[in-house]
Parts: C-alpha cells; sequence; structure tokens
C-alpha cells in the first residue's frame, strides 16, 4: 500500500488492484474542544470514533446502494478501521455537498438576519468548495458552471442524489427517534465510466443531529443507530 493522502479524519492508501483503502481516524472536527461538521481544522481525538465513524458508513452505503444508488463502496474491515473504494475523480480539489432541514451552523452566520435558529427548512441544498484556506466557501451552480468543475447537468443529477439519500439517511434516524438537522455529502466521478457517485465516509462526523432536543455526539449517534 502507498498512501496517496493524509486528511483530517481519514487517510488514503493506493492499493494494487487500482482501488484505494480510507483508513478511518479518531480525530474529529472542531474547535475549543466543540464538535463541529463543518468545521476545515481538527479539534481533538476521540477514542473509538474512527471504528464508529466506519461502522455508520457501511451501514448507510449499504442501504443506499440498496435503493439502487451509485457509490464508491465496496467492503469494509471494522477491525482495521479501513473501506475499501473504487477510484473516484473529484471535482477539482473536491466539493461538498451540505443537505439541510434546520438552520444551523454555517447557515445561520450568513443568514441570521432572517433566519432564526432550528428554524425548518426543506431539505436546502448547497455546494461548497473544499478550501480550508478560505472556510469552504459555499458557490453557485452557476460559479460551478464558468469555473469548469460541474455543468449544471451534473449540478442537477448531484442534487437529486442528495435528495434521495438524505432521505434515506433521514429516515433510518427517525426510526431511532432522531432527527437530522443537516448532513454534509461528497460526490465524485468513476474513471473508467464517468458515472457520478457517492464518495467519502456517511458518520456522525458528517451531520447534526438531535434527540429530545439533545445534540448528538459521533460515538453516541452510532451506538443508538447499532446498538438501540
Amino acid at each position: 500500500m502507498k498512501k496517496v493522502y493524509e486528511g483530517k479524519t481519514k487517510d488514503v492508501f493506493a492499493l494494487e488492484d487500482g482501488n484505494y483503502l480510507l483508513k478511518f481516524k479518531d480525530d474529529v472536527t472542531g474547535e475549543d474542544g466543540v464538535f463541529d461538521p463543518g468545521a476545515n481544522k481538527v479539534g481533538f481525538a476521540i477514542d473509538g470514533a474512527g471504528k464508529a465513524g466506519l461502522l455508520l458508513s457501511k451501514m448507510f452505503f449499504e442501504l443506499i446502494e440498496k435503493e439502487g444508488i451509485p457509490t464508491h463502496y465496496i467492503d469494509a474491515s471494522i477491525k482495521e478501521a479501513t473501506m475499501t473504494v473504487k477510484p473516484a475523480k473529484t471535482f477539482g480539489n473536491g466539493v461538498e455537498v451540505i443537505c439541510r432541514y434546520r438552520a444551523v451552523g454555517s447557515f445561520m452566520r450568513r443568514y441570521g438576519m432572517y433566519a432564526r435558529e432550528g428554524q425548518p427548512l426543506n431539505a436546502f441544498v448547497e455546494f461548497t468548495l473544499k478550501d480550508d484556506e478560505r472556510e469552504d466557501p459555499p458557490i453557485s451552480e452557476d460559479a460551478l458552471e464558468m469555473l469548469g468543475l460541474l455543468s449544471k447537468e451534473e449540478c442537477k443529477t448531484i442534487k437529486d442524489l442528495t435528495g434521495r439519500i438524505c432521505a434515506i439517511i433521514r429516515n433510518e434516524l427517525a426510526n431511532k427517534g432522531i432527527e437530522l438537522y443537516d448532513i454534509k455529502l461528497e460526490f465524485g466521478r468513476v474513471d473508467d465510466s464517468g458515472q457520478i457517485v457517492l464518495i467519502d465516509e456517511i458518520s456522525g462526523g458528517n451531520m447534526r443531529a438531535y434527540r429530545e432536543e439533545q445534540r448528538l455526539e459521533p460515538l453516541e449517534l452510532a451506538r443508538i443507530l447499532l446498538n438501540d
């Protein structure tokens, strides 16, 4: 294996067969000891967070693929805290897609003059650039097209996939009495076909979720979803 990328919460290794291995870490994003899925730097480590993130990713990827939605997922080793995935190319250095069901986090920082904290949102989808230096700025579909990152048709495809994927995740959480406030996804193109697929991970580190008005940390979310 050859390490090709060192990320905040995962390292990426190239395998001899052309696939990739994601090694999940116990690091989570946040600031001043407070977990924040929208933060662009590692805040601290939580023992067991890596395996918890992998367990949820495995569960959600398998649920999503059962619905006929394409992903890069192949399989996972819980013991090794690794996930094997198909090779996929990101859009530029990475475009993230956020689906919002309630107004929190960066939505409130930007639109707080008009929105109220926790205000219901109708599965609002927005695109942001993976750019730590510029704090992951939001970007319009017109700008994505003008900069050569995504065509209008590709934006529509991603928005449609996001709606379907997030509905699956939201319903799964609701079955456990958990409300999904927002979630961050990432997509890429499969090398051999150019098909747009869901990539990266789907875990507590990518979402804000609440139960009985209490925000759930990644480990607690995993415990409830996998054991309750």
